[in-house]
């Protein structure tokens, strides 16, 4: 990994006090990044506990092989693909959503609007296609769907039009300065302290690595392969992934009647919720990307 891009890891103790119960447990690091939770899990953990790592970025990969511990192991794959291992067979997931400072600082990688480079915003550059391309081929309805309902872009259509427009003018945007600066042209106004490109870098990221979707099969997985007891820790950076995890616990802490057999006993609860927890003030003034993180922590039950 090159030293010029660092990461702060967000609630780093919070979360792994959440999630080890049992130190000769098998966890699994779903998000990898650049290892801080990784790292400070296996200092914990006692020599017959076990920690299994995901993350698609050939980058992150390259991190973890680093890490010569026989209890540690990683796989270059997303979250999507937590449902492989056994059922039944972790103590505790870790999901750390959203982007890594090294992916957003390193302007190759196309992720941010701040400087000059390759619109791509893949997380896995060895496959998939880049925005770039997508952008390249898109209708102006597909684009403004994409910034409405993963940027909450309330200028969609403006945006998308002229993106189209260009596109037919000059040819695609290949750069991220070419998009910022497009986008700046077509939003009339935006929140006080606010870039106007914030909203349409985030929904394109999204969705060219199909986050949420992707988040939704880890959730649903993490039912199966966590233990009783075991924990789920997740944590979340802008409102649309909470929103996917707080109703994705509430409706599995609940339980469920069913209206047809009104006197038969409800379908059981299969987690509870334990905390919401946010970075400290101390936390947001030494790391001011952690500002917006949310944790939440629910426990598996015995059903």
């Amino acid at each position: 990994m090159d030293g010029t891009w660092q990461h702060t890891t967000v609630l780093l103790n919070e979360a792994v006090t959440a999630l080890l119960t049992k130190p000769d447990a098998t966890y699994v690091d779903a998000t990898f990044g650049r290892g801080g939770h990784s790292r400070l899990i296996l200092s914990k953990l006692s020599p017959a506990g076990r920690l299994i790592a995901f993350d698609k970025d050939p980058d992150a990969v390259a991190e973890a092989a680093r890490i010569a511990d026989p209890r540690f192991s990683i796989r270059h794959e997303g979250f999507r693909h937590l449902g492989q291992l056994p059922p039944a067979s972790v103590a505790g997931v870790l999901l750390d959503l959203g982007v890594s400072s090294p992916q957003i600082d390193n302007p190759a990688r196309g992720f941010s609007f701040r400087s000059e480079g390759p619109l791509d915003m893949r997380m896995d550059t060895t496959r998939g296609e880049s925005v770039a391309q997508w952008l390249a081929t898109a209708q102006a309805g597909q684009i403004a769907e994409v910034l409405r309902d993963y940027g909450e872009e309330r200028f969609a259509v403006q945006i998308a039009k002229a993106i189209v427009a260009r596109r037919q003018e000059r040819g695609p945007l290949a750069t991220t300065a070419e998009l910022a600066q497009l986008v700046a042209g077509a939003v009339k106004t935006r929140e006080p302290g606010q870039d106007p490109a914030t909203r349409t870098f985030q929904a394109l990221r999204i969705f060219v690595n199909a986050e949420l979707e992707e988040l939704q099969q880890a959730l649903e997985a993490s039912l199966d392969i966590l233990q009783p007891q075991g924990r789920l820790v997740v944590i979340s950076f802008h409102s649309l992934e909470d929103r996917i995890v707080k109703q994705f616990i509430v409706r599995h802490s609940r339980e469920v009647f069913d209206r047809r057999a009104p006197f038969a006993a409800p379908k059981p609860t299969k987690l509870e919720a334990l905390e919401r927890v946010k970075p400290s003030a101390a936390e947001v003034a030494g790391n001011p990307r952690s500002r917006s993180a949310i944790m939440r922590v629910a426990e598996r039950t015995e059903a």
